[in-house]
């Protein structure tokens, strides 16, 4: 079920790389960097940026749901869950930022799917234990780990590649709790965004 996920050509990595552009643009990234009256004077289009950051809002509205059916399994021994719901709250700060960028730029954010839509597309009915929980989290933590990364250096602008790697952080710290948590080896050096 792993190898699957982390091998959907709609994975957080994917959608990155296989935009139009390959990046959000100076506009959109002034605005997560909460520096709207530079984002204001941004050449760039806004409705690329959109299209982008929704596609991104919708990824982090998958996470969140991915740690609700978690929560909800009754699989999780206490102290897992208490971190679990941490990670959760990551992933809402995150969405959060995305659709005030997305409305700052004048778009609409794209709404969160039933919780049965997300439980089909991570197949949620597979998960039998606390192993299988964190093994799906883990998964889904590289995907964003890496569809971070791989923007860094796609951007002339100082300013996008500290937002996007602040949110890779978030993500790598999320990985190595869950990856320490099942008992997993240390990744090799440059493991991350390869």
């Amino acid at each position: 079920m792993i190898t699957k996920l982390l091998q959907n050509p709609s994975s957080r990595r994917s959608f990155l790389r296989g935009t139009t552009t390959g990046m959000l643009s100076t506009g959109a990234v002034l605005l997560l960097g909460g520096q709207e009256s530079r984002a204001a004077t941004s050449p760039d289009g806004a409705a690329n940026d959109i299209g982008i950051l929704n596609v991104a809002l919708g990824l982090e509205h998958q996470g969140i749901n991915a740690y609700t059916l978690g929560a909800k399994s009754g699989l999780l021994q206490k102290p897992v869950l208490d971190i679990a719901l941490k990670f959760q709250n990551d992933h809402k700060i995150h969405r959060d930022l995305l659709i005030g960028a997305i409305t700052k730029l004048g778009g609409k954010p794209v709404g969160e799917k039933s919780l049965d839509v997300y439980a089909k597309a991570l197949n949620a009915s597979q998960l039998k234990n606390q192993e299988d929980i964190l093994r799906l989290a883990l998964s889904l933590e590289l995907g964003a780990t890496n569809a971070y990364i791989s923007v860094i250096p796609s951007f002339k602008d100082v300013a996008f590649a500290q937002v996007a790697a602040r949110l890779a952080a978030d993500e790598v710290a999320h990985w190595a709790v869950l990856n320490n948590a099942l008992g997993m080896p240390l990744p090799k050096a440059m493991a991350f965004g390869a």
